[in-house]
């Protein structure tokens, strides 16, 4: 394990900067600008390329293109695990977990599932929140929040996950309404058959 966490270092971007800046420190050194003093300035430009460079950020889960709900259900396995490594800002936690628990629910096998085959549509909205807007919302806010730290004074990077979230969120609680009140008037329409045969009213 401590071969492979070093494995990854050596291939970071951490490491890939540092030992760009070391190699700037061995030109000045080369050039007679660093003295004597050149294994410290090799070092030091090493330590502020590692330092200022960007984190790597776990790759968004690889994602199909077919639209059944089964292979939905995958992606929606492979984007909660993508989601269990992201630490989400206090501000954008709650409406993850609204959508996780959305999602659970309308994936779940069983009538919402066979339900949501009648609507292509509605399995489309689906297929586009689980393999596009959500892993895109997350991965644009990891990118922007590595340069706000830069150049400060901007929107805050965090808003604009909320919003995101708040806007996917609201596709599929319309999503679920369409469910439900499919199923209302299915409800409605037994009962006025029921009723419709009611021997009192003969």
């Amino acid at each position: 394990m401590a071969t492979s966490r070093a494995l990854r270092y050596l291939e970071s971007r951490k490491n890939l900067t540092g030992c760009v800046c070391g190699l700037a420190g061995l030109a000045l050194t080369l050039a007679g600008q660093a003295g004597a003093l050149w294994p410290v300035v090799v070092g030091g430009l090493y330590g502020a390329g590692a330092l200022l460079a960007p984190p790597d950020r776990a790759a968004p889960p690889p994602i199909s293109e077919t639209s059944e709900l089964a292979s939905i259900r995958a992606d929606f396995t492979a984007l909660r695990s993508y989601l269990d490594a992201f630490d989400a800002p206090p501000t954008a936690a709650g409406t993850l977990a609204e959508l996780d628990e959305l999602l659970t629910a309308l994936l779940d096998p069983g009538w919402v599932a066979d339900e949501l085959t009648t609507n292509p549509d509605d399995v489309y909205k689906l297929s586009r929140a689980v393999r596009h807007d959500v892993p895109d919302a997350v991965d644009a806010y990891l990118r922007t929040r590595w340069w706000s730290r830069l150049t400060p004074g901007n929107e805050p990077p965090e808003r604009h996950l909320e919003r995101q979230l708040t806007l996917i969120l609201r596709e599929l609680n319309a999503v679920a309404g369409s469910l439900r009140d499919s199923q209302e008037r299915l409800q409605q329409t037994l009962t006025t058959e029921l009723e419709s045969r009611d021997p009192k009213d003969v």
